[in-house]
């Protein structure tokens, strides 16, 4: 009786299981899909050409492109792990305590959840931050938001490095 009851329990938290996930990615699906692919086309190219302005402005030390780039509440998490607003960000780029020689980016994926843009990609860089000497491989996520006037803006980064097999920290 009691075998016959735990089984019915488990399947039941099967069914359960399987509906949260199925109603998980159809939201997740829907709100990708609910974008006109005509207007998916033009925020790919928006955020295409964000991503290349914010590369020059890094490369520039361009504080006043990287603050047009930026929203007032954003945060980082650097390759180190260490939390950055947008005033660390910029007083690092102005003082020349960030700067990169290299920052070569391939592999961009761009995925739209309504007026969220999530970029993923993989940055070849070279240069030095607050934390000391920067270079290898980096995957980072940059996650857009579009705000009120329309305009797009960074609100999250995270940077993690690309380690080779057998790579010690």
């Amino acid at each position: 009786m009691l075998r016959a009851q735990f089984q019915l329990l488990r399947y039941r938290h099967r069914v359960l299981a399987t509906g949260l996930m199925l109603a998980l990615t159809a939201s997740a699906t829907a709100l990708q899909a609910g974008m006109p692919r005509a207007e998916k086309h033009e925020s790919r190219h928006e955020i295409d050409q964000l991503e290349d302005q914010w590369r020059d402005a890094v490369l520039k030390a361009n504080t006043t492109a990287m603050s047009a780039l930026l929203a007032d509440d954003y945060m980082a998490i650097t390759s180190s792990g260490t939390l950055q607003t947008k005033e660390q960000a910029l007083a690092n780029l102005r003082a020349g305590v960030t700067h990169f020689t290299t920052l070569n980016v391939s592999d961009r994926k761009v995925r739209f959840y309504g007026t969220t843009a999530l970029v993923t990609s993989v940055a070849q860089v070279n240069g030095a931050t607050p934390e000391g000497a920067l270079s290898g491989s980096f995957r980072y996520t940059r996650v857009y938001v579009r705000d009120a006037q329309g305009k797009w803006k960074i609100v999250s980064f995270e940077a993690s490095r690309i380690r080779e097999p057998g790579e010690r920290r």
